[in-house]
């Protein structure tokens, strides 16, 4: 199995990408460590996991803050001794009233919360668990930035730049960790049907949705 034995942490690990990550870590042999801030739904994923006959460690934890971060860490080294990977998935654009906001309609309020999530968490796990890379000499680093980054597209100029955030941050986090034999790579994915994103695709008329199916099919 290609990822027999490895030790992979995923944030997010409940929902969406997230979610679809950490099911294809199990069935490929992982440690996988599910961290998430919903309880409820981290049971859900525990339960399909072991019933795929697949291991997980599920965690609940705001990594939008510092120490449970580094709790998280510290449980995960004293449990493993290593890290092999980590997954950076939380984020999002409908965190938000109005994830589609133009500039002037965007508040301030709005903005802050937008960048925060989907950079905070990203920069906490990373700048905690590389330590741990950087002392074993290897591990993969693998963060969720988005197609919006780059198309323009859609979501709040906030989220544009937020994504666009994650995109500078991994080239740089890329170059100083690939010395020490750590990688570091960004993905950027269009429009997942996650169970936050949906409801709102559903809203949209059938004309815009083809359109955009479209663009990126």
């Amino acid at each position: 199995m290609r990822f027999d034995k490895k030790v992979a942490i995923v944030t997010a690990a409940a929902n969406g990408i997230g979610k679809a990550t950490s099911k294809i870590f199990a069935k490929e042999g992982a440690q996988l460590v599910a961290v998430d801030i919903n309880s409820q739904r981290l049971e859900e994923l525990t339960k399909e996991i072991e019933d795929d006959g697949g291991t997980i460690i599920p965690v609940e934890v705001n990594v939008l803050e510092n120490q449970p971060v580094n709790e998280l860490a510290e449980f995960v080294i004293s449990r493993f001794n290593k890290i092999d990977i980590l997954v950076n998935a939380v984020g999002g654009s409908t965190i938000i009233p109005n994830s589609t906001s133009t500039v002037d309609n965007l508040s301030l309020d709005d903005w802050d919360k937008i960048i925060q999530f989907n950079l905070k968490g990203t920069f906490l796990c990373t700048s905690v668990i590389i330590k741990q890379m950087k002392k074993q000499g290897h591990g993969k680093i693998v963060n969720i930035s988005s197609d919006a980054a780059h198309s323009m597209g859609d979501p709040s100029s906030a989220y544009v730049a937020a994504k666009a955030g994650v995109m500078a941050f991994t080239k740089k986090i890329a170059r100083e960790a690939g010395p020490y034999g750590v990688n570091c790579n960004a993905i950027a994915p269009s429009v997942t049907l996650s169970e936050r994103v949906s409801p709102r695709w559903k809203q949209r008329s059938e004309k815009i949705r083809n359109r955009f199916s479209r663009k990126f099919l």
